[in-house]
């Protein structure tokens, strides 16, 4: 019987074995003598199970059914754009087990889902995500242990994303200065210049923006630890706040720092002409604005690599990681993993880490001070 706790969560989890197959599962609580009870609850409904004396009548539904219920569980506590990508990968689902009943859900079927969306091009990322999402249905009737221990992940390299050198950030902005989409230049540069997500910038209000202590407060984020997190502003993207926020006199705070817009070509056949603005709503996005610029600029990358970028320099300058990892809105559970994901170190940072470690040894000092002399 073991019951125990992941690191940085306050819930309880339990795993047992039986028959050869591992159960892993959330006891839900925080209470170490609950999870123990719970834990025996439910070995004896897998041994009730195995040997026919159980049956899940819950679970005797069709998958399509079962995870439109557990979108409508599960939608107020999300945020909009996860709910969507939850939605997205349900749609998914449904092409290959539409028809199934949950209970004839097995580990063949979900081998046979990952070969097929492989076969449609779809990123191992994506297939775990859905796979993910799948797991988590199955999880609410008591199912994924069942077939957990034959499911395989798909590997996912670490090092999806990449830092920019300085002269491609300089190309890349060139190309966005001359953007028919005004904000691009501001959004990319503070992208840089803060490592905010995308939807960080993008969903900005300006009372958000402190500009007598130089400072931005994060709305909603990715993560809880990122949501409210308060970021320093050093002087060049307080220098673009300000230019950014003399194009709106008559802002308020309410308003979004970047609202949606409709642009043409003024006269001169450079400058972005701004016939419409709405304040209220923000930018859609800058993908087309953005992918015209990266091609322009002969810059291969993603927008999400400028946090990248933001990241790895912090730490060749020597930032600790504690701090990296509070400006970045990470928690302490991923901090690791994005440790290896986002340091991208380049070999001038390894060398001077590493002669460290030589400066520290005894007698260096002396042998330094026997040189100077000489």
């Amino acid at each position: 019987m073991s019951v125990f706790q992941r690191p940085g969560r306050k819930t309880w989890w339990f795993e047992f074995e039986y028959r050869g197959r591992r159960y892993r599962e959330s006891a839900g609580t925080r209470s170490k003598t609950l999870a123990i009870e719970i834990e025996r609850k439910r070995r004896r409904e897998v041994e009730e199970s195995v040997h026919g004396l159980r049956q899940n009548r819950d679970a005797a539904i069709l998958f399509p059914v079962a995870a439109a219920e557990w979108l409508a569980l599960k939608k107020p506590g999300w945020a909009a754009k996860t709910y969507v990508n939850a939605k997205t990968d349900v749609t998914h689902l449904k092409q290959s087990l539409g028809k199934l009943l949950l209970t004839d859900i097995t580990d063949r079927e979900i081998a046979s889902y990952q070969a097929h969306r492989h076969g449609e091009q779809a990123s191992n990322k994506t297939i775990n995500n859905e796979v993910g999402t799948l797991r988590a249905i199955l999880r609410r009737y008591r199912l994924w242990a069942q077939v957990a221990p034959d499911v395989r992940t798909l590997r996912v390299p670490e090092d999806a994303g990449r830092a920019l050198a300085r002269e491609e950030e300089e190309r890349l902005l060139r190309a966005c200065a001359s953007s028919r989409s005004r904000s691009l230049w501001p959004a990319v540069t503070l992208a840089l210049q803060t490592g905010l997500r995308h939807d960080e910038l993008r969903l900005l209000r300006w009372r958000q923006i402190d500009f007598d202590n130089s400072a931005v407060t994060v709305g909603q984020s990715k993560t809880t630890h990122g949501t409210g997190r308060s970021v320093s502003l050093n002087g060049r993207a307080v220098k673009v706040f300000t230019e950014w926020a003399r194009e709106f006199p008559n802002r308020r705070p309410s308003h979004y720092v970047f609202p949606s817009e409709k642009v043409g070509v003024a006269t001169d056949g450079r400058i972005p002409a701004v016939f419409d603005t709405n304040p209220e709503q923000p930018i859609g996005s800058w993908r087309v604005a953005w992918t015209t610029a990266r091609r322009r600029a002969g810059v291969t990358c993603r927008f999400h690599d400028l946090r990248h970028t933001t990241v790895t320099r912090l730490l060749e300058l020597g930032v600790p990681f504690a701090v990296v990892a509070t400006i970045m809105g990470w928690s302490p559970a991923t901090s690791v993993r994005m440790a290896k994901r986002y340091g991208h170190i380049g070999p001038s940072a390894q060398r001077e880490a590493m002669a460290l470690l030589e400066r520290a040894e005894p007698g260096a000092k002396k042998q330094e001070k026997a040189a100077t002399v000489q």
